[in-house]
């Protein structure tokens, strides 16, 4: 069997849009690694062709290390549930200009639902925009790579 071309163009296949609302921060100033904020993530929808989902549970949460600059390590974790009820977790890490409001992510799911079960192997991308005013996270490409 051949090895794939490692120079093969990437491929961006569009997935889904994600909004996530904020409902709270708690922000810890001057600790050893630099600020950081925690945003309590109120709701949230991925909406797509191949699925949708919104927000299951309040377990979900946004931790921002804040630098000096005002960039943003993003650390994202939330459970999302399908109208058939199936479970699927949501992590992304990314990076976050305060000052601009763009965000860019890396999500990666986990499900045991076999209809689902495809998206264990997607890794993605995206870019976003986070409203300060509305407390609002959005995503209107998330995107495979393949």
């Amino acid at each position: 069997m051949a090895l794939p071309d490692p120079f093969e163009a990437l491929e961006l296949v569009p997935l889904c849009s994600a909004t996530l609302q904020v409902s709270q921060t708690s922000i810890l100033e001057n600790t050893p690694q630099g600020s950081l904020m925690i945003g309590e993530i109120a709701s949230s929808t991925w909406q797509g062709e191949r699925f949708t989902a919104h927000q299951h549970g309040a377990a979900a949460a946004d931790w921002l290390d804040v630098a000096p600059d005002g960039t943003a390590s993003v650390d994202v974790r939330l459970t999302l549930a399908t109208s058939e009820g199936g479970l699927i977790f949501v992590e992304y890490t990314g990076r976050t200009n305060l000052q601009t409001g763009y965000a860019y992510a890396c999500p990666r799911f986990r499900t045991g639902v076999p209809e689902l079960a495809w998206l264990n192997r997607v890794q993605a991308v995206a870019k976003g925009y986070f409203d300060a005013e509305n407390m609002l996270m959005s995503y209107p490409q998330v995107m495979e790579m393949r």
